[in-house]
């Protein structure tokens, strides 16, 4: 993981725990078949995409009653 995109990331979601659960939720779904929004580099691994799109603002959050998903901005 590149500690830029961890950087650039942490200023768009100030809250870390909720980063980590983007990410994670975000990494799930990369893994499953999920095409990236962002242009990737190929020595970009998925948590840098990821967080890569965190920082460009393609992914907001939006809280449900129990529930938290990802939304393509």
């Amino acid at each position: 993981m590149n500690t830029h995109y961890i950087e650039e990331a942490s200023k768009v979601i100030i809250n870390k725990q909720q980063l980590v659960n983007m990410v994670s939720k975000r990494l799930r779904e990369l893994s499953a078949g999920s095409r990236p929004m962002i242009e990737v580099d190929l020595q970009m691994g998925l948590a840098d995409i990821a967080l890569a799109e965190i920082a460009a603002g393609k992914l907001t959050t939006e809280f449900g009653s129990d529930t938290e998903t990802l939304q393509a901005a």
